[in-house]
């Protein structure tokens, strides 16, 4: 971490540093990450531990239906995709306690004028009352008010695949901002934790420092290319960090987790949300919005494969085809941190000495 004007001290736990934690509602702050390949067999473990029967039938049907999927065409994937994706849901909800209707809670929505189209602009979702989507909305406790949505915002607001989106849609700025060195500090002086990062040296400081959402803020004090939280949360021995110190950095990484997101991978890679032009930023979470677009698509492919493949072989195939096959990965990943509490990594492969 670079030398900064304040006294900062790095937020340690058991002697290694806490970064941003991927489960949003009940990390476990501190607990050494996952390395395996796959999260499945770890968290059917976790489940049959704590004696969580129902989620773990769920489980273990994702799973199946995932396996299943695995060298499919992309024009077939979308349905067992989508099924996994909502039994891992259900998983969720069911270990977690929360009640939920069975349905799916999402529906097509087309406007009436566009029907037939196979513009992603023109396809779209409509979230419902009751259902398995809705619950895990509110399980997240999602602000968003409108509930419809179309592939194009949908896909625009997934972190893992927008490169791919700004590279489709060739005028379109990037509204995700790499950051580095991500962790939790604390001010000696007035013993306040701030979530910190570095703007990557890639971007250009003053034009991201510009487009911070108003959770966060550029701050020298912090480093030169630093970024801070606004909010911050007592702690009284950084050094020693207490019971209550844990929850409020807990509670922290929850607030900022609307504007924090990540790709997995042998390392997170994090990344903040920034204010820029493009279709609507939509207020939820990254497993919601794929869970409804791949629900739009598998009802596509089971019910008008002609118009599935009127997608695959149009202009935006690619960004359709990396959401298809890239979405699994990050879903489980995602699902799997908030089920444990514990933050799953792929193991590096090292060379043999």
């Amino acid at each position: 971490m670079d030398e900064a004007s304040r006294e900062l001290i790095q937020i340690r736990f058991r002697g290694r540093a806490v970064p941003p934690h991927k489960a949003i509602l009940a990390p476990v702050i501190g607990a050494r990450n996952v390395l395996t390949n796959s999260p499945w067999t770890y968290v059917a473990l976790w489940l049959k531990r704590g004696g969580k029967d129902r989620a773990l039938l769920y489980w273990q049907q994702a799973q199946e239906f995932h396996k299943v999927s695995l060298g499919l065409a992309p024009q077939s994937a979308p349905l067992l995709l989508y099924y996994s994706f909502l039994n891992a849901t259900k998983a969720l909800l069911s270990a977690k306690g929360i009640a939920f209707n069975e349905r799916h809670g999402v529906s097509e929505h087309t406007a009436a004028s566009q029907r037939g189209s196979s513009a992603l602009n023109h396809l779209g979702i409509k979230i419902q009352q009751h259902g398995v989507l809705p619950s895990l909305s509110s399980y997240y406790q999602e602000t968003e008010v409108s509930k419809t949505h179309t592939l194009q915002e949908l896909f625009f607001n997934m972190v893992f695949i927008h490169r791919t989106y700004c590279l489709t849609y060739t005028s379109q700025s990037e509204m995700f901002i790499p950051i580095a060195n991500c962790g939790f500090v604390a001010d000696k002086s007035s013993k306040q934790v701030y979530f910190r990062a570095d703007i990557t040296k890639n971007v250009p400081f003053t034009t991201a420092a510009k487009r911070l959402p108003a959770l966060f803020v550029a701050d020298d004090e912090f480093g030169p290319r630093a970024i801070r939280s606004v909010a911050s949360v007592a702690c009284q021995k950084p050094g020693k960090l207490s019971a209550t110190a844990l929850v409020n950095i807990a509670d922290l990484n929850r607030s900022l987790r609307s504007e924090l997101f990540f790709i997995n991978g042998t390392e997170p890679l994090w990344y903040i949300r920034s204010v820029t032009r493009g279709p609507r930023r939509i207020e939820r979470q990254l497993p919601t919005l794929i869970l409804g677009a791949m629900h739009r698509l598998s009802e596509i492919s089971r019910y008008n494969p002609p118009q599935m493949a009127s997608l695959l072989a149009g202009q935006k195939n690619w960004l359709l085809s990396e959401f298809i096959q890239m979405s699994a990965e990050q879903f489980i990943d995602e699902i799997a941190s908030e089920l444990t509490g514990v933050q799953f990594l792929v193991p590096n492969i090292r060379a043999a000495s």
